[in-house]
């Protein structure tokens, strides 16, 4: 086809040979009929559900995800459906990894030991730590307790890293139940992760 023959096609429907996905494509057909039916733009999961279609969480993850949209998906969406993309503010928050997970509680585990002298953690005790920076600094409360008493039981895959960090502020590997079987394996498998990142 030549560029003159595509372009005139593009000018009568700019998606007649999209490159996004047919269900995006499908999705946005059954909303444009939707409307213009006279009904509203469906913003609310389940609110409108066509063929099998739930158009209120098509219309939210359009906004949502503007950013990923191609120009000409954005036009369409703006100019055809009378769809903008989202605030900042309703963009859900970015998931937390796990290890920023273990930062955050690894620095609870370092402010109880800074308080307490110790890291005998009651298992329900609940640490709240100031996280971020100006406006965005919030409290987070966490589970030390079980989080301790997990990093304790799970010693032995821990990295030499984590193990020594624990291990700095006050971290006892061992149950204090004497000679108990698992908790003894667990202490020999430490000792050896701590002596091979100090070497």
């Amino acid at each position: 086809m030549t560029r003159e023959r595509r372009q005139q096609l593009e000018e009568i429907d700019p998606s007649w040979c999209a490159v996004w996905p047919v269900t995006w494509q499908r999705c946005f057909h059954l909303v444009r009929q939707h409307l213009d039916t006279g009904q509203a733009l469906p913003t609310v999961a389940g609110e409108v559900v066509r063929q099998g279609e739930d158009l209120g969480r098509w219309v939210t993850s359009v906004r949502v995800g503007w950013d990923q949209l191609t120009t000409v998906q954005q036009w369409m969406c703006e100019q055809v459906l009378g769809i903008e993309p989202a605030d900042e503010d309703e963009k859900p928050k970015p998931r937390t990894s796990q290890a920023d997970k273990w930062a955050m509680h690894y620095a609870a585990a370092a402010q109880f030991f800074a308080r307490e002298g110790h890291l005998t953690v009651p298992r329900k005790h609940i640490e709240t730590i100031t996280t971020g920076d100006g406006p965005a600094q919030q409290d987070v409360a966490l589970k030390l307790g079980t989080w301790v008493d997990n990093q304790r039981r799970r010693a032995a895959a821990l990295t030499p890293e984590r193990v020594e960090l624990l291990s700095k502020v006050g971290m006892r590997w061992a149950c204090g139940r004497r000679g108990h079987r698992g908790c003894r394996a667990r202490d020999l498998a430490v000792n050896a992760s701590v002596r091979a990142a100090t070497r």
